[in-house]
């Protein structure tokens, strides 16, 4: 699995909105985008992708912006990483998402395919075992580790 840029920014934008989460603080794209060093106008295009998800809400008008739809305890970074960039899978024989067989000659023996389960299994157990809150709670827990 690679993130794409697309994959990397919407999480960053999502950890973002969940340090300011206070049950439905809004934020402005302007504001996040200067924080995280992501274009506006592509960040745009993924919070609106990850709204049309259900993962966010928007306010319209002035002082709108987008804010979580759930608790960033109910939010996994897998969730994220699926909606914005698809199947965790290195190689599509292994995915759950999207499989599609391989051209291998014996694909239940494979080599190849064995070992990119494993991968996909151990990416898949902690995306989807690691909440935004959890991600929050750590970053936090480091800057406090740094401040000493």
């Amino acid at each position: 699995m690679k993130l794409s840029k697309r994959g990397e920014y919407g999480l960053r934008a999502m950890i973002d909105l969940a340090t300011w989460d206070s049950g439905s603080a809004v934020v402005q794209i302007k504001e996040i985008a200067e924080r995280e060093h992501i274009p506006s106008k592509f960040l745009e295009q993924i919070l609106l992708t990850l709204k049309n998800a259900g993962l966010l809400h928007s306010k319209m008008g002035v002082g709108g912006g987008y804010y979580l739809a759930k608790a960033p305890e109910q939010i996994s970074l897998g969730h994220i990483v699926r909606i914005l960039d698809g199947p965790l899978a290195p190689i599509r024989c292994v995915s759950q998402m999207a499989y599609e067989p391989c051209g291998c000659p014996d694909q239940q023996s494979c080599g190849l395919r064995l070992v990119m389960q494993d991968v996909r299994s151990a990416v898949a157990e902690i995306l989807d075992h690691t909440t935004l809150a959890d991600v929050t709670r750590r970053v936090e827990h480091t800057r406090t580790l740094l401040a000493d």
